[in-house]
């Protein structure tokens, strides 16, 4: 296993984690583990399996933030 592996493992487990909290619970906001995420993809030489595990990731956090707007809305 590669370092790059294990970053993606490690960041894999506290996303899964945090995103089963609620929103105002979480350590680290979805905003950092998607700039997290987002490094990894400028690293060089990432496998299909690597490109596939952090884009599976962006979609989990995607999918977490659309739920906390759509059950806390923004009010002006």
């Amino acid at each position: 296993m590669t370092l790059l592996d294990q970053e993606i493992a490690h960041i894999t487990r506290v996303v899964r984690f945090s995103l089963c909290r609620p929103a105002g619970e979480t350590v680290l906001p979805a905003a950092y583990w998607r700039r997290r995420l987002h490094e990894l993809l400028d690293s060089e030489h990432l496998t299909k399996a690597q490109l596939a595990a952090i884009d599976s990731l962006l979609r989990e956090i995607d999918g977490y933030e659309a739920l906390n707007r759509s059950s806390h809305p923004v009010r002006s």
